[in-house]
Parts: structure tokens; C-alpha cells; sequence
């Protein structure tokens, strides 16, 4: 049974979202919510982002987030701008806590997550000024080591689920798209992300989120897309985020760890 997401969705970047590609196919009307040029400056990026996880420092990782290890890096021409997180090893770190149980800390790393809540209206209470879908788009140098754990994902402003995993990667080479409906109900795709090295490439991502009419206008369709090539079509706030260990594996690495992002972009589509 496909669930609606009718919730404001949180955007959350754990070490970087939206592009228009079909533009016959959208809706009549589009808005910029977040531009490309929110790395470009301090003032931009405040304009737009908040430091950390919307809840705090901690989640389900080694890793607990800093506002240190999280940078901004303008280029030249104000085109191509690039946000940062590095995961870094520490030691004499007090525990966080998840799911009542304790987690040892290892690294400091970063998180941002935008200011915007992210609401998708159904048909039956569309009216002026309704919002049927988001595009989210960015370009990601992610590291795909044992042990590293970047993220770029959407979850509920209260509560959880909905979840939408735009992009995970999770030690494995792999870069995995999900849809949570409950935390049971759950739809994922993982495809090769790359050979070796791949981590050194930048890869383009862009998930489209919209109203599905199939079901009076209840449910929602996400579909992912990965360099220009269609991967999946699931159904149904934003968060970027570089997360260690937990899903991705033990040891992780001793040495500093990038996760970079790029030209994010975040579009909605009215009625």
C-alpha cells in the first residue's frame, strides 16, 4: 500500500537539491526556493541553511556534527560553489545516545539542513497558491570507503517516518535510493556508483517529488535520477549530512573525510 506524504519534510545534507528536465511535463507554475548560489557566501548560505541536524549533534552514527567541519568554498565566477564536510578523528568523546542505546564517539563531521519546510498538498485540498511537487537536484563528490556515511535525504518536520534517501552511500561503492511509508513499508534501490576512485568524481543527482493522481491525489511519486539516466520510481525536508560507521560499516577511516556538493537547486511546482 503506497502512503501519502502530506507532512512538511525537513531537507537534511549530511556531507547536499532541484532541476527542471521535463519542463512540458510540470506543472503549470515553478518557484525558486533555493538556489544555486547558496554556497557562494557566508550571508547566502545563512540566508538559506542551518548548521547541524535539525534535532542536534547527534543521530545513529560515530559521528557527532560541528560547525567547524563544515566550510564553503566560492569559485572564481560565483558559479560553481562548494559545500564541504570533513569527518575527522577525535578521541575523549562523551557517548551519544539513539534508540536507548549508546554510541561511542569517533569523529567530528557536519550536517546542515534547510531553513525551508518542503509540504506537498493533495489534490482534494488544492487551492490558489497549492504546491503538486519539488524538484532537487545537486552535483556530489561523495566518499564510498568502509566506514563513510554521507547523506543527502528528506524527512519529517515532526516525527518519523516519511523518509526520502535521495542519495546514501553507505561503504559499499553503491549509492542507494529509499522511500520510507513506515518502517516497515520501505522501497530501495542500491546501484554501482562508480569504480575505484569514483569517490574523486563529481555525480549528478536529482529526485522529482510529486503529487500521484492514481490515488485521489494522496499519494506521492518520487522518482531518482543519477548523471542524466532515470534509476527508480518510488511512491510514498531536506537534510545533507557525512555520518560515520552505523549503516556503513567498521573501522572507519583514520584519516580526514570529504563529502562535497555543489550547484543544489530546489524548485517547486504549483497547480
Amino acid at each position: 500500500m503506497r502512503r501519502s506524504f502530506q507532512h512538511p519534510l525537513t531537507l537534511l545534507l549530511q556531507t547536499i537539491t532541484i532541476l527542471c528536465l521535463f519542463p512540458s511535463a510540470l506543472a503549470s507554475s515553478k518557484t525558486l526556493l533555493i538556489p544555486s548560489t547558496s554556497f557562494n557566501s557566508t550571508t547566502t548560505f545563512n540566508t538559506y541553511w542551518s548548521l547541524n541536524y535539525p534535532w542536534g549533534t547527534d543521530h545513529n552514527g560515530a559521528a557527532r556534527m560541528s560547525p567547524s567541519q563544515v566550510s564553503i568554498s566560492p569559485s572564481a565566477d560565483g558559479t560553481s560553489s562548494t559545500l564541504t564536510l570533513t569527518a575527522h578523528r577525535v578521541t575523549g568523546q562523551k557517548p551519544a545516545t539513539h534508540g536507548g542505546k549508546q554510541i561511542p564517539i569517533k569523529y567530528l563531521s557536519g550536517a546542515i539542513h534547510a531553513k525551508q519546510h518542503f509540504t506537498i498538498t493533495s489534490s482534494s485540498s488544492s487551492g490558489a497558491g497549492a504546491v503538486s511537487g519539488y524538484d532537487f537536484s545537486a552535483e556530489f563528490r561523495a566518499p564510498v570507503a568502509k566506514g563513510t556515511w554521507p547523506a543527502f535525504w528528506l524527512t519529517a518536520v515532526n516525527g518519523w517516518p516519511p523518509e526520502i534517501d535521495m542519495a546514501e552511500w553507505k561503504g559499499s561503492g553503491k549509492i542507494s535510493f529509499n522511500t520510507f511509508n513506515t518502517s516497515s513499508q520501505v522501497m530501495t534501490r542500491d546501484v554501482v556508483y562508480g569504480p575505484n576512485g569514483s569517490e574523486k568524481e563529481w555525480h549528478r543527482v536529482v529526485c522529482e517529488i510529486r503529487r500521484d493522481g492514481r490515488n485521489g491525489g494522496k499519494d506521492v511519486e518520487v522518482r531518482f535520477w543519477m548523471d542524466g539516466q532515470l534509476v527508480v520510481t518510488q511512491w510514498g525536508k531536506g537534510i545533507i549530512n557525512l555520518q560515520m560507521e552505523g549503516s556503513s560499516g567498521s573501522p572507519g577511516p583514520e584519516v580526514d573525510t570529504l563529502y562535497q556538493v555543489r550547484n543544489l537547486e530546489v524548485w517547486s511546482y504549483g497547480d
